[in-house]
């Protein structure tokens, strides 16, 4: 696979995919315990799901930090988010090895999340601009797969490492601070190689390439991946619905959701593939996954719900590879690192209303999800076709 990129920028795009795989190999394992050491700390059920408000500050971070950057124009500021966004959010999870109450160790989830959002705008425009010749899509679809290469891994280490020492949960964390050097490690190496971002440049693009047309077409296209993601029952919902179902034990509903990470990381390159060669149109696939998770996780055996997992992933690598490649085509550098902050926020948000609605029309009648997740996803899929249509008419 040719990539057409420098020696310089190749290495930066190395750097920053091994930064990501380390990193997911942290924070997602230090995740799929949480829930579990929370309680051992003696939270109740409901307090220990507070830890989902962590989400929501997340995206609200990652607002904050593309505004940042689109205002503080420097090459700095860009690093700065991305460096101390990489150090609270991986640093947090090894702290829970020294926290003695669960208020504690919610607390430091929450800096988790709020780390991993003031990171993401910035990283991601530094990602988009090294990658420039070599295709987004394929960039950004090869630099997803590397990181749910440490999404699966993170979650098996843990695992292995909670067998050999009898459920040893301090030391579990301890272990997941090796990762996290190595990805502080790659990350200074990547700002040591590429430490000025052309997008902070204070002088860049007083031109604008048609950029008020740019703009309505990143606002069109925000509310319409925000409603792919309205309609996107979320792995919460999933996972509650196959254990009220009582037709899996807990353990397999761990390993649905591994096959879905391992979905989305071998389909994140050919996907990302897909978008280099069609564009936008490739996006089209999202709300048609979106919908079809439905249908094969009410089915209840075990062969439909692994395609419906599959579905998940799916999804997710659309997210997490075209839908983030396609800002950096839509809008000038300048304003990559606002278009980011914003798409990350309307993503989020609409996804955890999603989540509330699915678990509301699941306590009412489940046949109703169904004609929600139809409704939501057809409007977004017409909406990204008209999308399609109008950037090619540009």
């Amino acid at each position: 696979m040719k990539l057409n990129l420098s020696k310089k920028m190749f290495k930066v795009f190395i750097f920053l995919s091994l930064v990501s795989l380390f990193a997911d190999m942290t924070y997602e394992g230090g995740r799929s315990i949480f829930g579990s050491y929370a309680k051992i700390l003696g939270a109740s059920a409901l307090l220990a799901s507070l830890a989902t408000a962590g989400e929501f500050l997340g995206y609200i971070s990652r607002f904050i930090s593309g505004m940042i950057a689109t205002r503080l124009k420097s090459s700095k500021v860009y690093w700065g988010l991305t460096i101390s966004g990489y150090v609270v959010n991986l640093i947090a999870i090894p702290l829970l090895a020294f926290s003695r109450n669960w208020f504690i160790a919610i607390l430091l989830i929450f800096l988790e999340r709020i780390g991993k959002g003031l990171r993401s705008p910035a990283r991601d425009v530094i990602l988009a601009e090294v990658t420039e010749k070599m295709g987004r899509g394929k960039a950004f679809g090869l630099h997803e797969t590397l990181d749910q290469i440490g999404a699966v891994a993170g979650p098996l280490i843990v695992s292995i490492s909670l067998f050999v020492t009898n459920s040893n949960y301090p030391i579990t964390f301890l272990i997941l601070a090796i990762p996290a050097f190595l990805s502080l490690f790659f990350l200074f190496g990547a700002y040591l190689e590429y430490p000025n971002v052309k997008a902070a440049e204070k002088n860049f693009e007083k031109k604008s390439f048609k950029s008020k047309d740019n703009m309505k077409i990143f606002w069109l296209y925000s509310i319409a991946m925000s409603l792919v993601s309205l309609g996107f029952i979320s792995w919460v919902n999933v996972s509650y619905i196959l254990k009220a179902s009582n037709v899996f034990p807990d353990y397999s509903i761990a390993t649905f959701y591994l096959i879905a990470m391992l979905a989305d990381g071998l389909l994140a390159l050919p996907i990302g593939l897909m978008y280099d060669k069609f564009g936008l149109v490739s996006l089209i696939f999202a709300p048609i996954a979106s919908i079809l998770i439905i249908p094969f996780l009410f089915t209840q055996n075990f062969i439909s719900v692994a395609i419906a997992s599959v579905f998940w992933g799916i999804v997710m690598a659309i997210y997490e590879s075209n839908a983030r490649a396609a800002i950096a085509d839509i809008l000038p550098e300048n304003k990559r690192a606002f278009g980011y902050g914003v798409f990350g926020l309307g993503f989020g948000i609409a996804w955890m209303i999603g989540s509330a609605i699915y678990g509301y029309l699941y306590e009412i009648s489940p046949s109703l999800i169904v004609y929600f997740a139809i409704i939501t996803e057809a409007v977004a899929f017409i909406l990204l076709y008209v999308l399609n249509i109008l950037k090619n008419s540009k």
